[in-house]
């Protein structure tokens, strides 16, 4: 296998595969701004994972209350607090914090009251969430009709449901 250096932000270097690699800098991703309060920068959608980096003010709302059939989603807390819906549940991770959510598994998400929370998310298997992303931007910005995410739930494995537990605690 051979290796190329790439430069890092210091004087150290960091050594990259060139085979099966991503590097994403932190200057070039796409970011969606339509709810200044939950900003979604994207990394990373390929046929094995899909990565979004989720900034969210004080209270603001993530997603609601759903479950994936085929992908497992894991958070990792970088800073603050984020409040989620684990089935029947809800829990709160701080700073450092990772949950790692199975296929089936309702959850939901947001900053609780009083916190921002700025967090890693990874989908695996990875299956082109981007466009989903895109379309609740759309949506939010009124470019797009908020049926389309009901009708797109099948093709981006993101299934709503009800949760009353999640409704009470936020």
């Amino acid at each position: 296998m051979r290796y190329r250096p790439l430069s890092g932000g210091s004087d150290r270097t960091i050594v990259v595969p060139m085979e099966n690699a991503l590097l994403v800098q932190a200057v070039k991703p796409e970011k969606l701004t339509a709810d200044p309060a939950a900003v979604v920068t994207l990394l990373a959608d390929l046929d094995g994972l899909t990565a979004n980096r989720s900034t969210f003010l004080d209270g603001a709302d993530g997603a609601p209350p759903h479950f994936h059939t085929r992908a497992s989603e894991l958070f990792f807390v970088l800073d603050g607090t984020l409040q989620v819906l684990l089935d029947q549940d809800v829990v709160t991770l701080e700073r450092g914090d990772l949950l790692v959510v199975p296929p089936r598994v309702p959850h939901a998400f947001g900053a609780p009251r009083g916190a921002d929370a700025d967090v890693l998310f990874v989908f695996t298997p990875g299956m082109g969430r981007f466009d989903y992303y895109r379309l609740l931007d759309r949506v939010q910005r009124g470019l797009a009709d908020p049926a389309e995410i009901r009708a797109s739930q099948d093709r981006y494995d993101n299934h709503y449901v009800d949760s009353p537990v999640w409704a009470a605690a936020r």
